[in-house]
């Protein structure tokens, strides 16, 4: 299959020949022809599929149509979770917009002075790409202009509901014609973003080529256990010495961390930088333009670089730091063997993080196999059942705390008179005691010298308490007499 055959205008498949596409990929073999054909579109698919030509090239084959003499406003919108993200859709569209001569593109992001967005979006504009914060100001302010938009594209619509952008997203809806064409591109297309298409979209087609779960087979996954930090960290040094290591990836799950780590790496004499959320946009870009120039060989990231990242020269991605969540993982292998390349990612872990791999193993219906390295091999034997999460006792099996036993654990949120499960309710005030240890009654209590009754908090001189005919203490009155006195 070429790009002739989907559709596309004889411009825009030049274009793609010498970017260097000759085949398309799957998504687009089943997005394109629907999106020429004017439908919306809710496609999920494998991080690093195409997915930017899916969506880019039916939406500026619909341009080719149009003429630059036209109103001012907004035709093409692409909203993305991140700067990274933004910027490397720009560029693809530059690449594949090149027979639309007169096509503006402006990217508007976040970490970047506003005066030179002010001064790009006081001209025409066809194709906005942007972040929703950041493009919401503008809109608020009437900077930018909405109305003739006939392309809108939500790009990991996933990632930006995970950020917060609901809102946001939702009131820059709202400032396009309810005549566009919605694009939504996403890891998942169930929960909350089916809600969300089911509101900003008409009668969309829904193309689920490979979801996240897809198992990256080009990839060679690999977990390593490590005792501790110290353990962590060669296992790390001997990876990055690999000589077949071209350019890698190593996460870690806080910006200090980075910054950190990326600064030891440098002292030991590894080029190395750091990417965070933290840095301004002018830093990011410097970093990730000496990524793809090959100046830097190990850039040390948090999961702003997941996404978006699209650098041709890396074959190693290292998992540091386990992501928070499960489908982080797959963005971030995902960065490598990108276009069909073949890649390799190792995971570091410690045997207390058994449980967050079985999370994502579980996510990814594929279980990532466990290795060791000669003279780096674990010290420490994993406890039993130290892969379940460590939030209280076990009740029951190997690793259960002494003392449990199954069917005896007190019901969170039952009543004061409830008991323990598999027994019949006790009247409210009754106490209950296990079958081993009879109950015992206040002559029974162990009395301390001097002691002969039971204790009783004193009362203030003068308090009298009441009691009602149930034996209940009856709730007490404002005297205003006593008051005064």
């Amino acid at each position: 299959m070429s790009f002739e055959s989907l559709g596309l205008a004889p411009a825009l498949v030049s274009a793609c020949a010498e970017a260097g596409f000759t085949e398309p990929t799957t998504v687009q073999a089943q997005a394109i022809p629907l999106a020429l054909a004017g439908h919306d579109l809710m496609v999920s698919s494998q991080t690093g599929s195409g997915k930017t030509a899916a969506f880019m090239l039916p939406a500026l084959h619909r341009q080719l149509a149009g003429s630059p003499l036209r109103a001012a406003g907004v035709r093409i919108l692409v909203l993305t979770p991140t700067r990274e993200l933004a910027q490397q859709v720009s560029d693809a569209t530059r690449v594949f917009g090149k027979a639309l001569g007169w096509l503006k593109t402006t990217t508007v992001v976040g970490g970047m002075p506003y005066g030179a967005q002010l001064k790009a979006l006081s001209r025409r504009v066809d194709v906005l790409v942007a972040t929703p914060g950041r493009l919401l100001d503008h809109v608020q302010s009437g900077r930018v202009n909405l109305a003739e938009v006939e392309t809108l594209v939500l790009d990991e619509a996933d990632r930006m509901l995970d950020m917060g952008f609901i809102d946001d997203i939702e009131a820059i809806v709202a400032k396009t014609p309810a005549t566009r064409q919605t694009l939504l591109f996403s890891a998942t297309l169930d929960g909350t973003i089916a809600k969300l298409a089911s509101r900003m979209m008409r009668d969309p087609q829904r193309i689920e080529v490979a979801g996240q779960k897809e198992k990256h087979a080009n990839i060679t996954q690999t977990l390593l256990y490590a005792d501790d930090m110290g353990h962590k960290t060669r296992l790390l040094d001997h990876l990055l010495r690999d000589t077949t290591l071209g350019q890698a990836i190593v996460f870690t799950s806080t910006k200090r961390a980075a910054d950190e780590l990326a600064n030891d790496l440098a002292d030991q004499g590894f080029s190395a930088a750091a990417l965070h959320g933290d840095m301004n946009q002018r830093q990011r870009t410097r970093t990730l333009g000496m990524m793809q120039r090959g100046q830097v060989q190990v850039l040390v990231a948090t999961d702003v670089a997941a996404r978006g990242i699209d650098v041709q020269g890396i074959t190693h991605v290292i998992n540091f730091d386990l992501p928070m969540q499960a489908e982080d993982y797959t963005h971030r292998i995902g960065r490598t063997g990108r276009a069909g390349r073949d890649g390799v990612a190792f995971t570091l872990a410690t045997h207390a993080e058994r449980h967050k791999i079985r999370t994502i193993e579980r996510y990814t219906e594929q279980s990532v196999p466990v290795s060791t390295i000669a003279g780096l091999e674990p010290q420490r034997a994993p406890r039993p059942g130290s892969d379940r999460p460590s939030s209280g006792p076990r009740r029951s099996g190997p690793g259960a705390k002494p003392g449990w036993k199954p069917g005896f654990s007190r019901d969170r949120g039952a009543s004061a008179g409830a008991g323990f499960r598999n027994e019949p309710p006790r009247p409210q005030g009754e106490r209950s005691f296990s079958a081993d240890r009879p109950a015992r009654t206040w002559a029974d209590r162990p009395v301390t010298a001097g002691q002969t009754e039971r204790p009783r908090t004193p009362r203030p001189e003068g308090e009298r308490r009441e009691f009602r005919a149930d034996g209940a203490a009856a709730p007490r009155r404002f005297d205003s007499r006593r008051k005064a006195a």
